[in-house]
């Protein structure tokens, strides 16, 4: 090998090396978090800063700080792992392109139509594939997606954080709730001001639904008066059938809604709310999971055209 050559693997275990200690900012956690020793590590960034002619940290009371010149090889070093790992992906999808598991999180709601039938009809296509479903309040969702304990995530609303990808699925109308013998039961449409004084039924804080509530609300005029929370959206329209409150939900002839239940399509601003598939755009996904959300956003796009 020729002087100052290293091969790709062993290039690509210095850019994890650096990368690791940069975020510990400890030579001795970063030894233990990789399963090496800390006089490897050390040399490790020893020969890395000799290649670059410039120290990348300031050693502090023990700890090692990232100084200028390691800031910006922080953020190529990121960028290059990231790459060399896609890379990684897409020549193991050569050796078994029908393969793999999809690591797919969904709201409870989205469970009972849209999840089965884009997972039943990717699986005509790719029989081999196949899927870890769970089922979770949009928060968590967009929280397992981050951790790299989901690929994807079907979602409503849009996350708020910028360290996922989003595509639109579907805009679905929302509706006020109201039972059957509600005065404002059997209206073409209504404005959620109208039902200010209203007692709500709504999801927990940590629920999409409950975010677009809130949302809404405010840009009506007013706060809603909550009596009753819950973490499923059957029983938030169960408990207003029983004539317990009102509630936001999505324009949905869902055969698993309860008799007695009225559903009046909201009017006024943002009458309704977007669905969207989210993931990492900083990891490599697999040829499965690519080739999935690809369908997912195809499926949209017929359907809006069609």
């Amino acid at each position: 090998m020729v002087a100052g050559e290293r091969s790709a693997a062993n290039t690509a275990d210095d850019l994890v090396r650096f990368i690791t200690l940069a975020e510990t900012a400890h030579m001795t956690d970063a030894a233990a978090l990789l399963r090496i020793t800390q006089p490897t590590l050390s040399r490790t960034l020893a020969r890395l800063e000799a290649d670059l002619g410039t120290p990348l940290f300031d050693r502090r009371h023990g700890r090692l700080v990232l100084n200028a010149s390691g800031e910006i090889y922080l953020d190529h070093a990121r960028r290059a792992h990231a790459e060399l790992e896609a890379a990684r992906a897409q020549i193991a999808d050569l050796r078994s392109p029908s393969q793999g598991t999809i690591r797919l999180a969904f709201l409870h709601s989205f469970g009972v139509a849209m999840v089965p039938q884009l997972v039943s009809g990717f699986r005509a296509r790719e029989p081999r594939v196949t899927f870890e479903l769970s089922q979770f309040a949009a928060g968590t969702i967009t929280d397992l997606v981050l951790a790299d304990e989901a690929d994807l995530a079907i979602v409503s609303p849009r996350p708020t954080t910028g360290a996922v990808a989003w595509s639109l699925l579907t805009v679905q109308r929302l509706a006020l709730a109201v039972p059957a013998d509600h005065p404002l039961a059997g209206r073409s449409s209504v404005h959620l001001s109208e039902a200010s004084d209203a007692d709500f039924i709504t999801m927990h804080p940590e629920f999409g639904m409950r975010r677009i509530l809130e949302e809404r609300c405010a840009a009506a005029g007013f706060r809603p008066r909550i009596t009753f929370e819950s973490s499923e959206s059957f029983t938030v329209a169960g408990l207003v059938a029983a004539g317990l409150g009102v509630a936001l939900l999505p324009m949905d002839r869902n055969p698993l809604l309860p008799a007695g239940l009225s559903l009046v399509p909201m009017s006024g601003p943002a009458p309704t709310r977007e669905v969207g598939i989210i993931w990492r755009p900083d990891m490599a996904l697999s040829r499965a999971v690519r080739s999935f959300r690809d369908y997912a956003i195809a499926q949209s796009d017929e359907a809006i055209s069609s």
